[in-house]
């Protein structure tokens, strides 16, 4: 009974923190890092608990991530600007080289979770785990594709974590899914924005 308050307890946190990371997202904040490296510390507990594996050292990976991307978003951008990592749009050779990242991710999490532990959705959880790691790399780059491989992933992952019960997480992400589509259009509002003051600059 205990174990199960805690886990709810954590859940919850976690899918509050998880709300708040997607705010500072879509809103481009950078203290979108240091809140996403909590959410994922709460959320190794809570993947490892419901056997979702893939998930659980997807969390682990966000952990670096997150520091790599507030790294890249303080002085990724140019240097004569102050926060501004511009969005932009993925290249043909991004697309070719993130499609053989993803499948590659994919098929050997599949076999990982077949062949060495007990989870009971492997395929999905796999699936879902592939598309979150390049997803997130894509962020860190502020990619404005990255969203389209959320809204993806979010949909999916929404189905898995109410067949394993996890609710509070389940709302988490048919909200993520929702937002993912208004984080869509804000960072092409801004990517136009950007590119207008530039042409406006110049002439």
């Amino acid at each position: 009974m205990i174990d199960w308050l805690l886990k709810n307890y954590i859940e919850v946190i976690g899918a509050v923190t998880g709300i708040i990371y997607l705010y500072l997202e879509i809103k481009q904040k950078i203290w979108l890092w240091p809140v996403g490296f909590i959410t994922s510390a709460f959320y190794i507990y809570i993947f490892y608990t419901s056997k979702f594996y893939a998930d659980m050292g997807l969390q682990f990976y966000y952990l670096g991530i997150s520091l790599y991307g507030w790294w890249h978003w303080l002085y990724g951008g140019k240097k004569e600007e102050t926060n501004s990592l511009p969005v932009t749009h993925i290249t043909s050779a991004q697309v070719l080289n993130l499609s053989l990242a993803t499948i590659a991710i994919f098929v050997g999490l599949i076999y990982v979770l077949k062949n060495f532990t007990d989870s009971p959705v492997p395929i999905g959880d796999s699936f879902t785990t592939a598309l979150s790691i390049v997803a997130t790399w894509m962020l860190a780059r502020k990619i404005l594709e990255m969203w389209w491989l959320w809204i993806l992933a979010n949909g999916v992952a929404f189905g898995l974590y109410i067949y394993k019960g996890l609710y509070p997480t389940s709302v988490l992400f048919i909200f993520n899914f929702a937002m993912s589509i208004v984080g869509y259009v804000q960072w092409k509002r801004t990517m136009r924005s950007y590119t207008t003051s530039n042409k406006t600059q110049l002439n």
